[in-house]
């Protein structure tokens, strides 16, 4: 079942909130468990609110010793399995991203950012050489303003773009909501409306980011059976 893991090596950049964001809106739908591999446990502690959706599982204080053990179990018992992991380039980030079948890279429109995205993605490039199996990723910027786009975040977006780095087209704008569902250890269902502004807003930028998603693993899916269609063909003397 679809491993998802965010990946960042800097802090600050919207990861476990996007993440949270993904596993909850899944789980209007699917089961789904959240491994919460970040030192600072920040799942873990918003699980501790008593909100978690019946559908969603969190699995918390994952080291890098058992993260490919509870990835495993994870992947057998729920479609999804989404991981929260270290802002850093460290081991357990390298024996996920191993067991990935996408890569988010979430980032602010910063410099620093763009950095830490391009060092993420030299992580990705090379868990696929060691395995031999393609990691398809995407960028996704946080925190942007729904309502007016800034020079720095449009040359960011390209020059990423100019590097070769995959983007979704579904951005995670800055909103309340977000950081509500940390500060009162909740579900983006579970805030008033009378109490957070745009909250239907803020909903459908998660659904949207969803399924974009799901789309793009559904793409890779679709090229891969294919390419391995071709590798049949051709070991069978068929190409």
């Amino acid at each position: 079942m679809p491993v998802i893991p965010f990946v960042s090596p800097k802090g600050g950049t919207c990861k476990t909130t996007s993440a949270l964001l993904l596993a909850t809106c899944l789980s209007q739908l699917y089961d789904v468990t959240i491994i919460d591999a970040d030192p600072n446990h920040a799942i873990r502690d918003w699980a501790s609110g008593g909100n978690v959706p019946p559908r969603l599982t969190i699995v918390p204080e994952v080291t890098e010793h058992n993260i490919e053990e509870e990835i495993e179990e994870a992947a057998a018992r729920t479609p999804f399995v989404i991981v929260d992991l270290e802002g850093t380039a460290s081991k357990i980030v390298i024996r996920a991203i191993a067991q990935a079948d996408f890569v988010v890279i979430p980032m602010q429109a910063s410099f620093e950012d763009a950095k830490a995205a391009r060092r993420a993605v030299g992580v990705i490039l090379e868990s696929e050489r060691k395995t031999g199996q393609r990691k398809p990723y995407s960028v996704l910027f946080t925190r942007t303003n729904p309502m007016i786009r800034s020079r720095t975040l449009s040359h960011i977006q390209k020059s990423v773009a100019n590097a070769g780095i995959p983007v979704f087209k579904t951005e995670l704008n800055e909103r309340d909501a977000y950081k509500a569902i940390l500060l009162f250890q909740q579900t983006l269902d579970g805030l008033d409306p009378r109490e957070v502004p745009n909250l239907d807003k803020a909903k459908n930028n998660v659904a949207q980011l969803a399924y974009e998603i799901i789309e793009r693993m559904m793409e890779h899916r679709t090229l891969k059976d294919e390419d391995h269609h071709e590798e049949t063909k051709r070991a069978g003397g068929l190409g």
